[in-house]
């Protein structure tokens, strides 16, 4: 694919996105950002959401552990199953009835204020470090096939990219997203099937076939690249109930527990649509990673078959790279621009929707917004939202500094860790809120929120010599959560006891 093409295509795309935002963003006021004035349709929320939470990372990582771990990620999604009926049954009822525009403002409301700022604060950290993380895999795809031919340099290429963002989002924020998110997600998903169709008229068999030479291939491991369950070594990251568990609470975690994916669902007209849209959302996410796993299972097949050149350092591959490699040099030109497209609408379909939520999110927990008039509101929420722009920038910056230094890196796994460290104390805050009734010595909240994910960071690294060769995976996250549960307890006291001591 040539410069020239790839640029119409860009242009042409962001044109589409510029339209709808311009639609969308009419009269828009604060309430129109943060809320979507609460009209938000639950079917259209539900296919917007696979976009942004599957994001580019999705896109390119999960193919490419294939070769390594076969397809043992998807013992992950079915745990996302359980963990979002307990969003859909719990989480969402407590939401909608106490009618918060930001979900930590329960805290405020079961604890105060320490806890309130202490979530709010752990919310911000870790979706401005996950996103931004996610979004560097755009920047480098753009880079590596567009700008890197024209001259332009790697930091140009990621400012373009968030200035891109901030153009579509600063003014209609969840309604336009909302929107945005959709037409996005429907490209993301047609990539996928196009890519795997390609695969499978070129090596001409149909998809049953396909995956019988998945099946019939192996990992580097020695076992087969069709494989999902793994039960026999308990000391493994791959062992199932590490994984199913940890998706659980992932789940939970980064959707439930999340501004940004729950924004989306509070922008619905009630709980009852906004359930509609977490059990259609669950169905299409369940079905739609499978398709990435059998995508990735088919790269290996078709590099194998064709001797087509898989990227490479050290002798070892690149896996984050294989599938954008392949897509662009050996898929053919309709392939090539599907990936394109696809690749583009992950990630921006990610980023954009967690700008706007962090937006959110500032504005309401810490510059106390709905107290300001609206003249006020629309000037500070631009500059919180150029900010944040700004934040992305420097920590993609970092994440190319990192990848660049540690090859072996999926990025997949980077993201899940990240989140199994900053959500930790989330999950804890939220579950001694929900399942206990006693009352916290607040100021001590931030001190255990922050003591906790380093303590579990020192277990995490010391595991294997300590615990028989023990190594933690996902699975971090309920064990950060369970001692921030625990070292809460430790600072609380009965509710009754409180009462009659005030």
């Amino acid at each position: 694919m040539t410069p020239i093409l790839v640029s119409s295509i860009l242009i042409a795309y962001f044109a589409i996105l510029m339209l709808i935002a311009y639609y969308t963003s009419k009269n828009a006021t604060s309430e129109t950002f943060f809320t979507g004035n609460k009209q938000s349709k639950w079917y259209l929320v539900a296919f917007g959401m696979i976009g942004a939470s599957l994001s580019g990372v999705t896109f390119i990582s999960v193919p490419g552990t294939v070769i390594n771990d076969g397809m043992g990620y998807y013992q992950v999604v079915l745990g996302y199953i359980l963990g979002y009926a307990v969003i859909a049954q719990l989480l969402m009822p407590l939401y909608y009835k106490l009618q918060v525009t930001s979900i930590y403002e329960y805290l405020e409301t079961r604890f105060g204020q320490v806890s309130y700022k202490t979530g709010a604060s752990f919310f911000l950290l870790s979706r401005t470090l996950g996103s931004a993380t996610r979004l560097y895999l755009a920047t480098m795809v753009l880079h590596l096939f567009l700008f890197k031919a024209m001259g332009v340099p790697y930091w140009l290429t990621a400012v373009i990219t968030i200035a891109l963002i901030w153009m579509y989002t600063f003014k209609g924020g969840i309604k336009t997203i909302v929107y945005t998110d959709t037409f996005q997600t429907f490209f993301l998903i047609t990539s996928v099937i196009i890519c795997t169709i390609v695969i499978a008229k070129a090596l001409d068999v149909d998809f049953i076939q396909l995956y019988d030479k998945i099946t019939a291939s192996e990992t580097t491991k020695g076992f087969s690249m069709s494989k999902i369950l793994f039960f026999d070594d308990p000391n493994s990251r791959m062992f199932f109930p590490k994984q199913f568990f940890g998706g659980m609470f992932i789940a939970i975690a980064m959707t439930g527990l999340d501004q940004d994916m729950m924004q989306k669902n509070l922008s619905c007209k009630s709980l009852g649509e906004a359930q509609k849209n977490m059990y259609s959302f669950t169905a299409v996410l369940i079905v739609t990673n499978f398709l990435f796993l059998l995508l990735g299972g088919a790269l290996y097949v078709f590099a194998n078959e064709t001797g087509a050149a898989l990227p490479m350092i050290d002798g070892n591959i690149v896996t984050d790279h294989v599938f954008p490699t392949l897509a662009l040099n050996d898929f053919g030109m309709i392939a090539g621009i599907f990936f394109l497209l696809g690749i583009t609408a992950s990630s921006y379909a990610s980023a954009d929707s967690a700008l706007a939520a962090l937006t959110t999110g500032f504005c309401i927990d810490f510059l106390n917004f709905n107290k300001r008039e609206e003249g006020n509101k629309q000037r500070l929420k631009l500059y919180v939202h150029i900010g944040f722009s700004v934040l992305f920038l420097v920590i993609i910056l970092g994440t190319k500094w990192y990848v660049d230094n540690h090859p072996e890196v999926h990025l997949i796994d980077l993201i899940l860790m990240i989140a199994g460290y900053t959500y930790g104390p989330l999950l804890g805050l939220f579950a001694f809120g929900i399942f206990s009734k006693r009352k916290l010595k607040e100021v001590i909240v931030p001190f255990i929120c922050i003591a906790v994910p380093l303590f579990c960071l020192f277990i995490a690294k010391n595991s294997v010599a300590w615990f028989n060769g023990y190594v933690f995976g996902y699975e971090i996250l309920i064990l950060n959560g369970l001692l921030t549960y625990f070292g809460l307890w430790l600072i609380s006291k009965p509710a009754e006891i409180s009462k009659q001591v005030a």
